[in-house]
């Protein structure tokens, strides 16, 4: 199934490019069902996967001026803290609690996303940032959930930026991206400690995402910020609704 895992990776890439997040929803699952990696193995791969992936989507987002760096930048750090703490504590939970954990967190967040109330019209040059304390506690909060469950945050992140900041849909996806390779790579050095990966395959597939995130990346500034947030949402809430019923059944 290697090809098919293979083809199913740009989806990755797409989703991160496009939605800012989405990349651990799809890749967690991608290595569990379809290239049969044991579950702290697929996070562990994950993480390797979506953390280089979204530096790629970061480009043409940077390019169009849609990140926000100083508030990337300390919800990140903080984020890296949680993700590596997390990533170490994961060694104690079994796999299936943490797919589980995974799903309900996901679909708690496409609740969000889906009745959220509309983004302020605020224009993607406005230089607007989160308050210091608010983007730490929320990086750090956020980072845990990364490190624990192997989820990028990119479905965690995107909804703060967009509900609590108030920042438009595009510019929250382009700041999204930077949080989640900082945190990423910190979860992914926490998972080393304990979980090997399987390095050929965790390259193919991060290469096909690579490929399908530039696409995404060109994409995104080109749909309605509304439409986005709510279509982020119903994906996150089918996805999640898919990963609950698969763990349940395999418990």
């Amino acid at each position: 199934m290697l090809w098919l895992t293979l083809v199913l990776a740009v989806l990755v890439g797409v989703s991160l490019g496009l939605l800012g997040g989405g990349g651990s929803i799809l890749t967690v699952p991608l290595l569990v069902y379809v290239a049969g990696l044991p579950a702290k193995e697929a996070i562990a791969t994950s993480l390797l996967v979506v953390g280089v992936t979204s530096i790629a989507a970061l480009l043409p987002h940077a390019r169009a001026g849609r990140v926000r760096w100083r508030t990337g930048v300390v919800f990140g750090l903080a984020a890296m803290a949680g993700a590596y703490a997390g990533g170490r504590l994961a060694v104690f939970v079994p796999g299936t609690v943490l797919l589980v954990a995974f799903a309900l967190m996901m679909l708690a967040t496409a609740v969000a996303m889906i009745r959220g109330r509309s983004v302020r019209d605020a224009g993607e040059g406005e230089d607007h940032h989160l308050p210091l304390l608010l983007v730490l506690t929320e990086g750090v909060v956020v980072g845990l959930v990364t490190g624990i469950v192997g989820a990028g945050g990119g479905f965690l992140v995107v909804p703060a930026l967009v509900l609590i900041g108030g920042l438009p849909m595009p510019v929250a996806v382009g700041t999204s991206l930077l949080v989640i390779a900082m945190k990423s790579f910190a979860g992914l050095a926490g998972y080393l400690s304990s979980v090997s990966v399987d390095w050929g395959l965790a390259l193919a597939v991060t290469a096909m995402a690579v490929v399908g995130s530039l696409a995404g990346g060109l994409l995104a500034g080109r749909v309605p910020h509304e439409g986005l947030r709510k279509g982020f949402g119903w994906f996150v809430l089918v996805m999640g609704a898919v990963v609950l019923g698969q763990s349940v059944l395999t418990a």
